[in-house]
Parts: structure tokens; C-alpha cells; sequence
């Protein structure tokens, strides 16, 4: 399969600006997934931009939505 990272990063809204993972979706999960956490595109921006990609995180971030 080949990676659309030109048109993945029109949806990227990752802020660590030192990433080499911008726009390579399947890189950027797997290596979020080994460390137990979630990519930025799972939280809005206000939460993004803490760099907290907790699974925790993106509970709490969902209970206060409702």
C-alpha cells in the first residue's frame, strides 16, 4: 500500500513540531500503540497541544464531551 502523506497532512493536526511521523498515519499509530497512547488526531486541539496522548486522557476527553 502506498502512503498518501502529502494528502494525510491537509488532516494531521499534530503541534510537536520535531515528529518524523507527520502525514504516515500507519508509522505514526503504531509507534503511539507501542507506547501505549494515542495520536494526536484522536483529541481536539485544546487537548492535543498538552502532548498528553493518554488512553486516560482520551476517556476523561470523551466523558466531558456528553
Amino acid at each position: 500500500m502506498e502512503c498518501r502523506q502529502e494528502a494525510n497532512l491537509a488532516h494531521c493536526n499534530c503541534t510537536y513540531t520535531g515528529c518524523a511521523y507527520h502525514g504516515q498515519c500507519c508509522r505514526c499509530i503504531a509507534q503511539h500503540r507501542k507506547a501505549g497512547e494515542l495520536p494526536a488526531c484522536y483529541f481536539p486541539p485544546e487537548v492535543e497541544r498538552t502532548y498528553d496522548r493518554s488512553i486516560a486522557r482520551f476517556i476523561q476527553t470523551r466523558r466531558s464531551e456528553r
